[in-house]
């Protein structure tokens, strides 16, 4: 169990793949760097990897203080073993009070070994992450400055806030897209730290011999509209209005886990809880009940349109603009609209 150190940094694992950092641990920046504030502590990000010291400087002008750069042509291609003795190799040795990992499939697998091996706790799949004091229940003790690591329960039924206050670091993976991208402040100056790698034969069960990657099919958290899909829709056929009037409106298809799980359309196009977080300008959703998995993944757009038979819809708890009616009408009629509107824009 690593010693709790009030007094301790506030870590991200900036996570890379390739020499390019993936974008969660860039959102994670702005929220550590509120609780870094908040704590009056540092803020460190940690980069792992070879040949990637090019990407401190960035890590800096996103609000780091400082980049501890551990760099070993074993770390070249991501590994749990190694990547988690290095982690942990660097946890002892600084300790920090909090350390943050993006959801993603590789901080969902390096955090939980790292977690065993500091005998420490860690909260999966957080939304939110907030700095608050505790009183515990037994012995009345409390505990100030504690990490609240808020996240959806029992199936996205309830929200918890979970607290750890006598086994650190603090730890905690979040979910992509939940937290907005910071500012770039180019004149920000840091310091980056040259950490020794110490790596056995034993660290490195593996050999890897080639990597095969899949780009994801859309980028749903950089389309400024989504339109989304529900079960509601009906059939895989009748989801071409969702495409249809994506396109018109210059926006990305997107769909429930419903959607998703009858086969309407590919997975990349989730948007929810288990799927991609967004907050676009403008999200409709067309044939979507609007269960709260799914509006944890949307609630925070700029403008809401949803279109429902149901007058009673959960999605219309959250909506902007709400219409009651049968998709395959009321689509088709925006669809028509826009079009309408778009040539009459392009005649002057």
């Amino acid at each position: 169990m690593i010693d709790v150190n009030r007094n301790g940094e506030v870590w991200v694992f900036a996570e890379q793949h390739s020499g390019q950092l993936e974008d969660t641990p860039i959102e994670l920046m702005s929220k550590a760097r509120y609780l870094a504030d908040t704590l009056g502590v540092r803020l460190a990000a940690v980069l792992l990897g070879f040949e990637v010291a090019g990407l401190a400087a960035k890590l800096i002008q996103y609000g780091a203080d400082r980049v501890y750069l551990a760099e070993d042509p074993r770390l070249g291609t991501y590994q749990t073993n190694s990547y988690a003795k290095v982690m942990f190799d660097l946890i002892h040795k600084h300790k920090p009070q909090i350390v943050l990992y993006g959801a993603t499939v590789t901080g969902r697998d390096l955090a939980p070994r790292i977690a065993s091996a500091a005998k420490a706790g860690l909260t999966a799949d957080c939304t939110d992450l907030q700095i608050g004091d505790h009183k515990t229940v037994k012995d009345k003790k409390l505990h100030k400055n504690l990490l609240f690591q808020v996240r959806p329960a029992f199936g996205g039924n309830i929200i918890a806030t979970i607290i750890n206050h006598d086994r650190w670091p603090q730890m905690a993976t979040v979910r992509e897209g939940v937290m907005p991208l910071p500012e770039v402040d180019a004149a920000r100056r840091g310091k980056v730290i040259e950490e020794p790698v110490h790596l056995t034969e034993q660290d490195l069960p593996l050999e890897v011999l080639a990597e095969h990657k899949r780009p994801k099919k859309v980028d749903l958290k950089a389309a400024r509209i989504v339109v989304a899909g529900g079960a509601g829709v009906g059939s895989k056929d009748n989801f071409k209005l969702i495409w249809d009037l994506a396109n018109c409106l210059g926006g990305a298809p997107a769909a429930t886990r419903a959607a998703v799980d009858l086969g309407f359309i590919d997975r990349d196009h989730q948007v929810g809880q288990t799927g991609t977080t967004v907050r676009p300008s403008l999200y409709v959703a067309v044939g979507i009940s609007g269960a709260i998995q799914h509006q944890a993944g949307m609630s925070q757009s700029q403008k809401i349109v949803a279109i429902n038979t149901a007058p009673d819809a959960p999605i219309f708890s959250v909506a902007h603009y709400k219409i009651v009616g049968d998709l395959n009408e009321v689509v088709p009629k925006m669809i028509r609209a826009i079009k309408e509107k778009g040539v009459a824009d392009d005649g002057g």
